[in-house]
């Protein structure tokens, strides 16, 4: 083996493609709650479209959940945009509570330091809790 990477796993400048990669499923839980679960990777070309994304939702209620639970990537330009959404909320005096729901998401999380700024949740259920 020379270390080369399989075809599958290489990167692409197709951003049609941007659709197959990662997805983003918005629910509502009243007026005040709501969930963005994300599938898929987070990574240079799919971190605008997260940023857009939470921006508006961040904007419409006081309790934003980001699920990351389905998330096979989490790269450094998608740490950014949590970043970006945490100083988002914390200006508009909402909350952004995250679940990593995964090794991956964890481990990046841990590797940068980032782990401590969030508020993190175990769960969905344990994220739409009010805090206490």
């Amino acid at each position: 083996m020379s270390g080369d990477i399989p075809a599958e796993h290489g990167s692409t400048d197709d951003t049609d493609e941007i659709g197959e990669v990662v997805r983003f499923d918005v629910v509502s839980h009243g007026p005040d709650a709501r969930v963005v679960h994300v599938v898929g990777e987070i990574d240079t070309l799919t971190a605008p479209v997260l940023r857009t994304r939470l921006d508006e939702q961040v904007a419409a209620v006081p309790l934003l959940v980001l699920d990351l639970s389905d998330v096979t990537f989490l790269g450094s330009a998608g740490l950014a945009v949590l970043v970006a959404a945490k100083d988002e909320a914390d200006r508009r005096r909402h909350t952004l509570r995250i679940v990593p729901g995964s090794r991956i998401v964890t481990r990046a999380l841990e590797a940068t330091g980032l782990l401590g700024i969030f508020d993190i949740a175990e769960g969905v259920p344990q994220a739409l809790e009010p805090a206490g």
